[in-house]
């Protein structure tokens, strides 16, 4: 589990071919490492992975063609967020996080917000359409493994709009600040909306 506050931004050194899925290796920042362990879980861009291999200031992973497939972003060199695992006794400064990227949006808009005296910036958000119903004013969304608040959704007949407020520190230490328009984003839903409309579908089949 994890929270979406990232907690370091790392660089994919290498990403090289390894069966059908990938072998990667991701540098970070000085001591990130300290307390993590062999085989521990490290959200990279959203996605949760395994540490298979670690090494002063890097740590490598193997990354499966499912993943691959299911993502974006990690196939290649670049800078990526990262996550340690959540402890119990952490604070949750964000919102649970599975770390399972439920779908892939693009970036339709982003740009910093006229006479905002926070500086902020809008981030509109072209959503898969079936993860419309998950997505709701106030609610949660992961963007990029970045745990954000969403301001306000429109659905189209393909897709839903979403938009997402971003303050400066937020751009600053993270990936987010390098978005541009048309780029792909992984997305994870909220855990609790998840469930919630879970509970729905089934009190749906059984009434009828």
């Amino acid at each position: 589990m994890f929270t979406g506050i990232i907690t370091a931004v790392g660089h994919i050194q290498s990403a090289q071919a390894k069966g059908d899925g990938m072998h990667l290796v991701v540098t970070v920042p000085e001591g990130y490492l300290d307390d993590v362990a062999l085989g521990d879980s490290i959200a990279i861009q959203g996605a949760c992975m395994t540490a298979t291999q670690l090494n002063g200031n890097s740590f490598a992973l193997d990354i499966s063609r499912e993943s691959l497939n299911k993502t974006v972003g990690l196939d290649k060199v670049g800078p990526v967020n990262l996550e340690k695992e959540l402890r119990l006794n952490d604070r949750l400064g964000g919102h649970l996080v599975s770390g399972h990227v439920d779908g892939v949006g693009k970036v339709a808009h982003f740009a910093q917000v006229t006479a905002d005296p926070y500086g902020s910036w809008l981030l509109r958000i072209e959503a898969p359409k079936d993860l419309a119903s998950f997505l709701a004013y106030k609610g949660s969304i992961v963007v990029n493994g970045v745990s954000l608040t969403v301001n306000n959704t429109v659905d189209t007949p393909t897709s839903c709009l979403v938009d997402i407020n971003i303050i400066p520190h937020t751009l600053e230490n993270t990936t987010l600040g390098k978005l541009q328009l048309g780029d792909l984003v992984n997305l994870e839903i909220d855990l609790i909306a998840r469930y919630v409309a879970r509970m729905l579908e089934a009190q749906s089949k059984h009434s009828n």
